[in-house]
């Protein structure tokens, strides 16, 4: 009688049981992701804020990168995909000018891949300024543009940001993301380079309905 009596609760149990594994959060704050100290300005206010950060150098960011490119042309129109080149040593700080001169030439998404190739697969160092220019004219681009932009201010500032960006993050590797200024998603966190994309899901569809339900506040 005991045993039917205590098979019958676990039976009457397991609904419940199952119903808060549904709405217990697939993915755990501390253990898949962590939350910064500090929120970090975003570009676009408006807009969920969805930033890598890598380094051309980096296998990780290279295997990562066709697994980002797929993702992003998915991505809703309320979601602003940022790339943030990581800097700790003067060849990552060369790297990171050659991404901004690229975006302000006008050819990032042509060299983007290019870059990532030549780093990793054809083991270039691409370190100086001179390589960096015949790379760039092997691919249309003209040395004395590239040479112009590479040494421009606007393009100092940018590495410059680059780098106050990533320590207010506090990057501790690449590849990261980060979400909205606020989460920081590693491939250590996440478990795969796969992974860190589905957590970056969860936590935009996490800001995405935090702003829904501020809506009606905001009007009242």
């Amino acid at each position: 009688m005991k045993r039917i009596f205590a098979l019958a609760v676990l039976l009457l149990s397991m609904p419940f049981a199952l119903a808060a594994q549904e709405a217990a959060p697939k993915y755990v704050e501390g253990t898949h992701y962590v939350r910064l100290a500090q929120p970090v300005r975003t570009a676009d206010p408006s807009r969920i804020e969805v930033t890598e950060v890598f380094w051309y150098g980096c296998i990780h960011c290279f295997h990562l990168e066709p697994l980002v490119n797929d993702w992003k042309k998915a991505l809703k129109p309320d979601v602003d995909f940022q790339r943030s080149p990581a800097m700790w040593n003067q060849t990552m700080a060369v790297h990171a000018q050659a991404f901004y001169a690229a975006q302000a030439l006008g050819v990032l998404e042509k060299l983007h891949g290019p870059l990532f190739a030549a780093l990793n697969e054809e083991r270039k160092k691409l370190d100086n300024e001179d390589e960096l220019a015949a790379f760039f004219a092997a691919h249309g681009v003209k040395e004395a543009d590239f040479r112009k932009m590479f040494n421009a201010f606007a393009v100092e500032s940018s590495v410059k940001q680059a780098d106050a960006r990533a320590r207010s993050y506090g990057i501790t590797g690449t590849p990261e993301l980060v979400v909205n200024g606020t989460y920081r998603i590693s491939g250590r966190t996440a478990g795969s380079p796969a992974e860190m994309l589905k957590v970056a899901d969860f936590l935009v569809e996490r800001e995405r309905a935090a702003r829904a339900a501020a809506k009606p506040a905001a009007k009242s």
